[in-house]
């Protein structure tokens, strides 16, 4: 029973805030203290930042938002990240406010938009922030879920045009994730927003428990006796735990019998001998998801950093014999599954995989990744929460705002592909993952697992788990579109300084100190260098700037020698013919082979289709030809040459070596880079001989002090750009913009609000791609006019489409009309870049051919079957989720072609036909 001094509190707080009284008064449960704060400041007036771990609640701060909009007859808008979270909210708010009160915008969907509460993508938001929507009238409360993602590379600078741009009447509540400097960003929204209130809650709903399993046994990662104290994240800090000394033991010993240059196993997956008959393997995934089962720690996530590493996954338990269901709960998946794939047409269901998919989770077991078409992840999602599927094997993406909770959390390695190279996690990134774990209301305790292989030590993952490190850090930089719209509303001035007033000019600004106490430390040790490399003889500084010269030098010719050798290498490979024979130079197929296709192409590096003397057929690329290319013999090749056949590619291989090659270890010509002969380079050289300090004693003592002294120069010259590069950076690349806008005639050098945005101009406003200037330049142009729906749909692919392999297979193009607009696209995209460079932008990304005749044939009427095995030589294919994944995107984009009044009639005809030409079976499905 409460004390009178707390009934009395709680009396003042319902006079004081009767809106947050009857609000919560509609839970079923009590509301956390930093929930009640939130409220109550949105009740006061106020903004909010709310920053709390995944799984803590922060939507019932958006959620208050909403009520009190209702309350007071204003609209809230509830914006996230991505559809899927979309929906899933625009569900939740249907059966709490009714399909009359609650609308859906996300670009596929428009439902109700005119609702007091419309959920929509941050991009719809933007958009109608830009276009000056009739929908924005009585806004009063726009929540921002996942505010975070503003530091994502490719879409974060949606979040702060939404922020910057939103009038000053609406109120912003920003819900994000646990960032260690939610203060700095608490500032900036305060700088920009008004009375803003930041709102940081750093204790995990359900305590969270770090484990290592290592073979078949499970310990604790902490020597605590409790979960790891509690940090922002639910985790603690380095000085405070301390990692198991039972748990280090073991793994000591389990590396003694372990020989660490052991060979790497050819499946990936790390096997080292020790002793005699001695060998580490890791636990198969089936014995540790019942492992996990007896101990009752399921259900559970696994997130495996590969695509292709959680279909095996599955097929491993399923071929294990796996069962985590009971009959009845495996007739319930069947019959929900039946019910949510029953649109998806009968013959494509083979190609998605659907019957192994099926039979998975029937047995409690599923993949969730972006390979997957959208239907059967969404599957996946709603029985992992109903409890019908207990282990789930994911990609980091699951991490990205699904609701999709589980008990435990286990990684199977510390290291993922960031698209570039394979990087270790970030304590950031494991914070994230195994946020996971925990299921607020069902468990008492969360458990995050890392399974140990001879790679892992446990003081790293010690580290990673116990280390407050998740900066917000905003992405943000203007782009042409952004620029268009800014100027046609408000002019260039204003825009400029709307511009500034970024969280990412705000971070660069704060950042310009820090530079200029490192710049100041430098000039210290740079005086003691200097001295260091006085020569008695003469000016050192004279002479190492020689030697730096001649080093500049001697690299520029080398340079120029690459290149030159790389045009020869281009050169011979194009003058290659059916039936030549040649020596692939360097690679995997090193050796003789005889060319089947010379792969040539007016748009591309050339791709020579070879067979080769140990039988291989496929592409080669420059990549395998240092030298020039030499014809050695000559085989005769039939016109029906099938390279897919074994038979067919055993008789040529047989032929090769059987031929008389006169050069058998194939001739390298003289790589000469032209040194000798430069006169520049031989003066350099005489100037050094005859420098007084080059017969020093101690000349490369004082040389190595020269070239710290240099690097450190170096060093303090890029600082001071950097310094002087962040103060006002964005305006400067604003105007810079603008500048390129204006030589392209995108807008007129006056450029005040108004009527200054040309034709071109106004096209370009309506174009909302990381492509947007390249395509504005192909629809002046008229590089697409006259193409049909196909070919439109197959050029605009390109603009879209980015393929996640480092070196696709050379991509499959229509002839005709297609191949024209394609070579006039990249044509335009040179253009463009070079310009980009001229004006100190970043380029504009190259288009992608990849997915042209995918979307070509897909927009023709081919069959999913037939589509999707045209995107790969082998015929392994496209995964069916990439293809609906780039499907959406590349729709998107014709259907902004469409609707755009300012581009020309027939394009936007054509862009309509497009569609609907698009919009068919497992894509219209999907959307």
């Amino acid at each position: 029973m409460s004390s009178p001094a707390q009934r009395y509190a709680q009396s003042r707080q319902r006079t004081k805030y009767p809106r947050v009284t009857e609000f919560q008064a509609g839970y079923s449960f009590d509301l956390d203290d930093f929930q009640i704060q939130a409220c109550q400041s949105l009740e006061d007036g106020y903004g909010v930042l709310v920053c709390a771990p995944t799984g803590a609640g922060k939507t019932v701060v958006g959620e208050f938002a909403i009520y009190l909009a209702l309350a007071v007859g204003q609209k809230c808008f509830y914006t996230t990240p991505i559809k899927a979270l979309s929906n899933q909210k625009y569900n939740d708010l249907l059966q709490r406010y009714g399909p009359a009160n609650v609308g859906l915008l996300t670009g596929d969907n428009a439902i109700n938009p005119h609702a007091p509460i419309v959920v929509m993508t941050t991009e719809v938001l933007r958009n109608m922030l830009y276009v000056g929507s009739d929908a924005l009238l009585g806004l009063g409360f726009v929540v921002m879920d996942e505010v975070h993602y503003l530091g994502d590379r490719f879409r974060g600078a949606v979040w702060e045009e939404v922020i910057i741009h939103l009038p000053d009447s609406v109120r912003l509540v920003s819900l994000s994730a646990t960032v260690s400097n939610a203060e700095e960003f608490g500032d900036w929204l305060i700088e920009v927003r008004g009375d803003t209130r930041v709102i940081v809650h750093e204790e995990r709903p359900v305590p969270l428990w770090q484990h290592m399993l290592v073979g078949s046994r499970m310990f604790d990662l902490f020597a605590d006796t409790d979960p790891a104290p509690d940090d922002a994240d639910g985790t603690a800090s380095h000085d405070s735990v301390r990692v198991d000394p039972t748990l280090l033991r073991y793994v000591r010993d389990r590396m003694r019998t372990a020989d660490m240059a052991g060979p790497r196993h050819p499946g990936g997956r790390d096997r080292y001998r020790g002793g005699p008959g001695q060998r580490w393997r890791p636990p198969s995934r089936p014995d540790v998801i019942s492992r996990l089962d007896r101990e009752g720690l399921l259900p559970a996530i696994t997130f495996i950093f590969s695509r292709a590493g959680c279909d095996a996954a599955v097929r491993q338990c399923v071929a294990a014999n796996l069962r985590l269901t009971t009959d009845d709960e495996r007739e319930d998946i069947r019959l929900l599954v039946e019910n949510r794939t029953a649109n998806l047409a009968a013959e494509d269901l083979d190609v998605l995989g659907y019957w192994e998919f099926s039979e998975g989770l029937q047995r409690g077991i599923a993949a969730h990744h972006a390979g997957m078409i959208p239907a059967f992840k969404e599957v996946v999602e709603e029985l992992f929460v109903r409890g019908l599927v207990r282990v789930v094997f994911a990609t980091e993406t699951l991490a990205l705002g699904i609701n999709m909770p589980a008990r435990t959390v286990l990684l199977e390695r510390l290291v993922k592909f960031n698209g570039e190279t394979h990087a270790d996690l970030t304590p950031g990134e494991y914070t994230q993952l195994t946020g996971r774990a925990g299921r607020r209301g069902i468990d008492i305790e969360g458990h995050a697992v890392v399974q140990w292989s001879p790679e892992i030590d446990p003081a790293r993952v010690a580290g990673l788990a116990s280390t407050r490190t998740y900066p917000l850090r905003s992405s943000f930089r203007p782009s042409y579109n952004m620029a268009i719209n800014l100027v046609s509303q408000v002019g260039r001035d204003t825009a400029r300084a709307l511009l500034e007033s970024s969280f990412a000019q705000f971070q660069a600004d704060r950042s310009v100190v820090g530079l200029t106490r490192q710049i100041a430390r430098n000039e210290k040790s740079l005086a003691d260098y200097e001295n260091r490399m006085h020569c008695h003889l003469g000016d050192f500084a004279e002479y190492q700037d020689l030697r730096t010269r001649l080093s500049e030098r001697e690299r520029a010719l080398s340079r120029k020698g690459v290149s030159d050798r790389r045009a020869a290498v281009v050169q011979s490979l194009e003058a290659l013919t059916v039936g030549d024979v040649i020596r692939i130079q360097s690679g995997r197929r090193a050796g003789l082979a005889v060319v089947v296709d010379p792969g040539t192409s007016p748009i591309a590096d050339p791709r020579p289709l070879v067979v080769t003397e140990d039988r291989w057929a496929g592409p080669v690329t420059l990549l395998d030809f240092p030298q020039v290319v030499e014809v050695l013999g000559r085989l005769p090749i039939s016109k029906h040459f099938n390279h897919r056949s074994p038979a067919a590619r055993k008789d040529v291989a047989s032929s090769i070596r059987n031929l008389q090659i006169a050069d058998p270890q194939g001739r390298r010509r003289k790589d000469r880079n032209g040194t000798a002969d430069d006169p520049e380079l031989a003066s350099l050289r005489a100037a050094l001989r005859a420098h007084p300090c080059h017969g020093c004693h101690d000349r490369e003592e004082h040389a190595r002090w020269a070239e710290r002294a240099g690097r450190l120069r170096r060093e303090n010259d890029a600082l001071r750009q950097r310094a002087e590069g962040r103060t006002h950076s964005l305006s400067r690349t604003f105007d810079q913009v603008c500048a390129l806008l204006t030589e392209r005639g995108y807008m007129s050098p006056a450029a005040e609000a108004g009527d200054t945005i040309t034709t071109a101009g106004r096209q370009l406003s309506r174009i909302w791609s990381e492509s947007d200037l390249l395509i504005a330049e192909c629809l002046r142009s008229g590089a697409w006019s006259g193409l049909n729906a196909a070919e439109l749909a197959g050029v605009c692919s390109a603009m879209v489409y980015e393929a996640r392999r480092d070196e696709p297979p050379a991509p499959k193009l229509p002839s005709g009309p297609l191949r024209d607009a394609l070579r006039d696209t990249l044509r335009l995209w040179a253009e463009v870049s070079e310009r980009e460079a001229e004006h100190r932008l970043p380029l504009s990304r190259e288009p992608d051919l990849g997915f042209v005749w995918a979307s070509y044939r897909w927009a023709k009427g081919d069959s999913l079957d037939r589509v999707l095995s045209s995107m790969s030589d082998d015929g392994t294919g496209l995964p069916a989720g990439d293809f609906v994944r780039w499907m959406r995107q590349l729709l998107d984009l014709l259907e902004q072609l469409a609707r755009a009044d300012a581009i020309d009639p027939g394009i936007r005809a054509t862009a309509a036909t497009a569609c609907a030409a698009l919009r068919r079976g497992v894509i219209a499905q999907q959307l």
